[in-house]
């Protein structure tokens, strides 16, 4: 089994990953292949992600059951510690500046309705 999460990928990867894997939600991909066509599909994100990011999982027979892998831009970094694979969040710099738009609940005054 593997699993693929893409963010901000262009139209053409989206589509290529349509072609080998099911989407089953917007940017998660699930398929089941080995070895060699896992690799194969990776290198495509790899090359084809631009400005995005994307996460790669799949099935092993180590302590956690699965590996994982990434690529582009991202907040979470992957950290080898004795063997096991984990992640680690990157400095705040790497976070959007601006905040989005506060909850509609926030909005509100206390009372207010």
């Amino acid at each position: 089994m593997l699993v693929i999460v893409v963010e901000a990928a262009p139209p053409r990867l989206r589509g290529r990953l349509a072609v080998w894997l099911l989407e089953v939600r917007a940017g998660v991909y699930l398929g089941d292949y080995g070895r060699r066509v896992r690799e194969m599909i990776w290198a495509e994100v790899v090359t084809h992600i631009g400005e995005g990011n994307a996460v790669l999982a799949w099935s092993a027979p180590n302590e956690v059951g699965f590996h994982f892998d990434t690529c582009g831009a991202n907040r979470r970094v992957p950290v080898d510690l004795g063997g096991m694979r984990l992640v680690a969040f990157g400095p705040e710099a790497a976070l959007p500046s601006e905040p989005g738009p506060a909850a509609p609940y926030a909005r509100r005054g206390r009372g207010t309705g």
